[in-house]
């Protein structure tokens, strides 16, 4: 992952992704509420340390205050820029360590759960395996892991994607293939769901979505495991 290409767009980062869904009718904060919101649901009380694996500029730390507020969380990224940026706009709220090279700064097992929002599009497809033995060397045996992609079959994702310069580098990767590089990474239970099926001026159909799961036509797909 290329730490000076995320640095150039932190500034900027929040704008332009603004502009770059506004055909969804939705702000970013829709997409990052959402993406918590379903992880809070897949975690026991139990889970107390939670990781945010390519962080950004913070987008999710309200939400993971919001739903998960009693719990400790560790903002992990390339961007010392980005993680400056999150610390600014939500003081206190989780503790940012810089990823240098190809490990992530961490100990074995010290989180019960671990979280990426749409990152692994922006990692080279031959290091993919890697990280994910990553998220698994840091998460507790029983531990989750979640993370939500684009959707390469949806074709208001792949018109988002394409025209955003942020995502110039960017190469999305199926849930299939995804689910594939779990199990190559040893993580077990993998399990695909697909989510954003209609946007906002059809926003009283998404009451439907979570039975719509299983269609690959969503916007965007998680893929959660255990360790």
């Amino acid at each position: 992952m290329n730490h000076a290409e995320f640095d150039q767009f932190a500034d900027e980062y929040d704008r332009q992704h603004r502009a770059n869904i506004a055909l969804t009718g939705e702000a970013p904060e829709y997409f990052a509420e959402y993406k918590v919101r379903l992880l809070q649901a897949t975690l026991p009380q139990s889970a107390r340390q939670l990781l945010d694996f390519g962080s950004g500029t913070g987008n999710s730390i309200p939400h993971f205050v919001k739903y998960l507020g009693d719990r400790s969380l560790t903002c992990v990224d390339v961007s010392q820029r980005s993680l400056d940026i999150a610390e600014a706009r939500f003081p206190g709220a989780a503790q940012g360590v810089c990823m240098t090279g190809s490990r992530i700064p961490a100990d074995d097992n010290p989180f019960d759960a671990a979280f990426s929002a749409c990152v692994f599009h922006h990692i080279p497809h031959d290091e993919q395996l890697a990280w994910l033995g990553q998220l698994r060397r840091v998460v507790k045996p029983g531990g989750k892991l979640m993370i939500f992609e684009h959707n390469p079959l949806n074709p208001l994702t792949l018109r988002a994607v394409n025209t955003c310069p942020f995502d110039i580098n960017a190469r999305l990767i199926r849930a299939g293939q995804f689910a594939r590089l779990y199990r190559a990474a040893g993580w077990s239970n993998v399990t695909i769901q697909y989510h954003v099926f209609f946007p906002r001026p059809l926003a009283f159909l998404r009451g439907l979505e979570p039975g719509l799961s299983w269609l690959p036509l969503g916007a965007q797909y998680s893929v959660t495991a255990e360790k």
